[in-house]
C-alpha cells in the first residue's frame, strides 16, 4: 500500500522539522498502512486529548513519563505494538512478574475514556500507548516530532511470551544485540533507545547483584565497571534486605529530565544496570555513547528515528486486530 502524506506547515521551523521526520520515515522500513493524519477526519482531537492527559498526570507525578515510556517498550517487544500488555486476566502479559512493576496504566485508561466519549470505537489503545510515550518524552524536555498512527489492538496476550522478548538488566551485549535484531532494530537503535534510562526509576533488585557488603560492612564490587563511589550511594539507598518495592532514579543527576545525561553518566561509569555499562565498555558502541554525551541534539535526532522504528514493530493495521472499547479487555 502506498502511503500519501500531506505536509501542513504552521511555522517555517515546524515545517523543517516535519519534513526531516517525513524523509526519515520514508527511508525507514516502517509500516506503510500507518499515516501521519490517520485520525484527521474520524477524531481530529485525538492526539491533543492524549497529550493533555500525559501533561496533566505528569504535573502531579513526575515519574509518569518514565512509566509511560517503559510501558511502550514492554508492549512493542512482545507481540508488537498492539497494546497486548494492557489486557488483564490470568496468563496475560500484564500478569507476568516481569510486568508487575509497570505503571502508567491509569493515564492510558483515562485518555481512552475521554476518546470513547468524543470518538467512540475509533482510536486504538495501541495508538494511545505510542502517542503517550512520545508525549511523555516531550513533557520531560525531549524532542517533539510527528508520529504516524493507525495501529490496531491485538487480541493475544500470553505471559509465556514475555521473558524471552524483553531486555533483562543483566544482559550482555551479545544478548541485547540478538534481541534487538530480532525486532528489526540495529546496533545504533540499541544505543539510542537505551537513552530511555535518562528518566524513570528502578527497583533495587534490578541492580543489587552488582555489589554487596562484606561481613565488616564494607562495599565489595562484583561488577568493576561500576564507579565505586556511585556503588556506595546505591548501597545506602538499597541496603541488604530492602523492600522489593524500593526504587532509585535511573539517572542520579537529572532524574526527571529527558536529556543526554544518561550517556554522560555512562562515561563516568555510573550506568545503573549491567546492560547500561556494557554500552560504554564495548568498542562497537562506545563511540556512539561518547557522541551522544557530547552533543544532546545528536542524541535527539537519533532518538526520533529509533523511536519511530520502535513504535512500528509488529503493528496490526487494516483488518487485523480490533479497536477495543476498553484497553484492559478485548471486545
Amino acid at each position: 500500500m502506498e502511503m500519501k502524506i500531506t505536509v501542513s506547515c504552521p511555522t517555517p521551523n515546524r515545517c523543517t522539522l516535519l519534513i526531516l521526520v517525513l524523509f526519515s520515515f520514508a527511508a525507514s522500513p516502517l509500516h506503510a498502512s500507518l499515516s501521519f493524519n490517520f485520525y484527521a477526519s474520524s477524531c481530529p482531537t485525538a492526539e491533543l486529548i492524549v497529550s493533555n492527559m500525559v501533561r496533566s498526570a505528569s504535573s502531579s507525578d513526575p515519574t509518569i513519563p518514565g512509566k509511560l515510556l517503559r510501558l511502550l517498550f514492554h508492549d512493542c517487544f512482545v507481540e508488537g505494538c498492539d497494546a497486548s500488555v494492557l489486557l488483564q486476566g490470568n496468563g496475560t502479559e500484564r500478569s507476568d512478574p516481569a510486568n508487575t512493576s509497570l505503571g502508567g496504566f491509569s493515564v492510558i485508561d483515562s485518555a481512552k475514556s475521554v476518546l470513547e466519549i468524543f470518538c467512540p470505537e475509533t482510536v486504538s489503545c495501541a495508538d494511545i500507548v505510542a502517542l503517550a510515550a512520545r508525549d511523555a518524552v516531550v513533557t520531560a524536555g525531549g524532542p517533539a516530532f510527528e508520529m504516524p498512527t493507525g495501529r490496531r489492538d491485538g487480541r493475544i496476550s500470553n505471559a509465556a511470551n514475555v521473558r524471552s522478548n524483553i531486555v533483562d538488566t543483566s544482559f550482555t551485549m551479545i544478548e541485547m544485540i540478538r534481541l534487538f535484531n530480532s525486532k528489526g532494530l540495529s546496533l545504533d537503535d540499541l544505543v539510542t533507545l537505551s537513552g530511555a534510562h535518562t528518566i524513570g526509576v528502578a527497583h533495587c533488585n534490578a541492580f543489587s547483584d552488582r555489589f554487596q557488603m562484606d561481613s565488616k560492612g564494607n562495599l565489595t564490587l562484583i561488577d568493576t565497571s561500576l564507579d565505586k563511589a556511585y556503588a556506595k550511594e546505591l548501597m545506602k539507598k538499597c541496603p541488604s534486605g530492602s523492600s522489593a518495592s524500593k526504587t532509585v532514579n535511573n539517572d542520579p543527576e537529572t532524574s526527571f529530565a529527558f536529556d543526554n545525561q544518561y550517556y554522560i553518566n555512562l562515561l563516568g561509569h555510573k550506568g545503573l544496570f549491567q546492560s547500561d555499562s556494557v554500552l560504554v565498555e564495548d568498542e562497537r558502541t562506545s563511540a556512539r555513547v561518547e557522541a551522544f554525551a557530547n552533543d544532546q541534539e545528536t542524541f535527539f535526532r537519533s532518538w526520533r528515528d529509533s523511536f519511530l522504528k520502535l513504535t512500528t514493530i509488529g503493528v496490526k493495521t487494516d483488518d487485523e486486530g480490533e479497536i477495543r472499547q476498553s484497553c484492559s479487555f478485548a471486545n
